[in-house]
């Protein structure tokens, strides 16, 4: 998978790929049918493992050649040293999570960097939806409340205090709508949160 065909398929995986250094070993997170890890060993000669719990993208990642551990992230990543990666991702996978203060420290804890994403309930449209008396729906929120499996809202401002207080220094954080970076008023007009993080020293 070269660069346009990531663009085309999740821009926001484009993006947030720019942030990875060439030859990096890498853990996804919830790495879904590991489109992202197939673009990072081809075109950037990354190595490294997937972690996904569904049994469909699992296979899917297993057809494209991933090294792909089928687990549940809740129970967090013990199998894997300190410092054992040189980036860790958990992209769109955090808000769908219970415990997300003890993941995030060992997502800080195995890697010498992590990027995280997660839908901006800052939103405007998400805003919007609330002020009407509804729950948000939209193409980063695309479920009902009823079926959502997104269990965590957050802005962008939420996940920062969080950063802070599990001892996390942000290094970047962008605001993103279809795989654009937004500049002004972020937290209200991007969709989604992307932020680049290391252990505080």
């Amino acid at each position: 998978m070269n660069v346009q065909e990531l663009k085309q398929h999740r821009p926001d995986l484009a993006f947030i790929a720019d942030w990875i250094q060439p030859s990096s070993h890498v853990l996804d997170v919830g790495c879904g049918d590991g489109v992202m890890l197939d673009y990072l060993r081809t075109d950037k000669q990354c190595s490294g493992y997937g972690i996904e719990i569904a049994d469909d993208k699992v296979l899917e990642c297993t057809k494209r050649g991933i090294n792909v551990i089928q687990q549940d992230m809740e129970n967090g990543l013990s199998m894997f040293g300190e410092h054992a990666f040189d980036t860790v991702l958990c992209l769109s996978s955090l808000q769908m999570m219970k415990h997300v203060e003890p993941l995030l420290r060992d997502i800080a804890r195995v890697g010498n960097e992590a990027i995280v994403s997660f839908p901006n309930f800052g939103y405007w449209p998400h805003r919007t939806a609330l002020l009407r008396g509804k729950m948000p729906v939209s193409k980063s929120l695309p479920f009902e409340w009823y079926d959502t499996p997104n269990v965590r809202c957050a802005t962008i401002y939420d996940f920062a205090d969080l950063a802070d207080d599990v001892g996390l220094q942000v290094m970047e954080c962008v605001a993103l709508h279809e795989g654009k970076q937004i500049h002004w008023l972020p937290n209200l007009r991007g969709s989604l949160a992307v932020f680049r993080l290391k252990k505080r020293t």
